[in-house]
C-alpha cells in the first residue's frame, strides 16, 4: 500500500472527526497523557472515522492499545521501541513507522525493517522541547539515500511552503502538526496541503 504524502498527526480523535472527511489519506493519532482506558476509547474512535473514510490511522506510542482495538500501523519512537513488543506487532501484522534523528538512531531503525522512517526536526518546531537541533533539508537527501525504498517522513516545523523543498530533497510524505492545529481555519489549511501534496 502507497502511502499519502500528507501525513497530519493530531492528538485526540476529535481532531480526526473534524478535518478526516475533507479527504486526509493518512493520519496519526497522538494521544499524550491520558490512562489506558482513555487512550484505547480514543483509538477506537479515530480507528472507526478512518474506517468511514478510507483513511489509514497510525497510533504513536501507545502499542498496547494499537493491538488491543486491531489496528495495523504504529509509530514509534526511539524511546518506545526500548519497551515495544516489537516480535508482537510484526506477528499481528502490525506495520511500522520509526522516529530517527541521528545515524545512530537510522541503523537502528533500518535493523526493524520498518515501513517507513521519520526525520526530524527538519526545521525548527514549537510542538515539544527536543535535545535535537534542526536537521536541515539537506540531512534529508542522506538519509533517503541510505533507506532506498522505505518511505522516508520529513518532520518539524513543516509548512506548505517548505514542503516542496523537502520533496525535492527526497522526502516521500510530509508530516504536519501545529501548522494545521494552530491554524485560524485548519479546514482551509488541510484543503492547501491535500492540494500541494497530490496530483491534480
Amino acid at each position: 500500500m502507497t502511502l499519502d504524502r500528507f501525513y497530519p498527526i493530531f492528538d485526540n480523535a476529535a481532531w480526526l472527526e473534524r478535518l478526516v472527511p475533507l479527504g486526509i489519506k493518512l493520519v496519526q493519532l497522538r494521544v499524550k497523557d491520558r490512562g489506558s482506558d482513555e487512550i484505547l476509547a480514543e483509538v477506537r474512535a479515530a480507528q472507526a472515522v478512518c474506517a468511514r473514510h478510507g483513511c489509514q490511522l497510525i497510533v504513536n506510542d501507545h502499542w498496547q492499545a494499537a493491538l488491543e482495538a486491531g489496528c495495523d500501523f504504529v509509530h514509534l519512537g526511539q524511546e518506545d521501541l526500548d519497551t515495544a513488543d516489537v516480535p508482537a506487532l510484526r506477528a499481528a501484522g502490525v506495520r511500522l513507522g520509526i522516529s530517527t534523528h541521528d545515524s545512530a538512531e537510522l541503523q537502528r531503525a533500518l535493523d526493524l525493517s520498518p515501513d517507513y522512517v521519520a526525520l526530524g526536526p527538519v526545521y525548527a518546531t514549537i510542538l515539544k522541547k527536543m535535545k535535537w537541533r534542526p536537521q536541515g533539508i539537506d540531512r534529508l537527501a542522506t538519509w533517503k539515500a541510505r533507506i532506498g525504498e522505505i518511505p522516508l517522513v520529513a518532520i518539524g516545523g513543516m509548512t506548505v511552503d517548505r514542503s516542496a523543498g523537502a520533496f525535492e530533497k527526497g522526502a516521500d510524505i510530509v508530516s504536519v502538526v501545529t501548522d494545521i492545529t494552530l491554524s485560524d481555519d485548519p479546514e482551509a489549511q488541510v484543503r492547501r496541503w491535500i492540494a500541494a501534496t497530490r496530483a491534480p
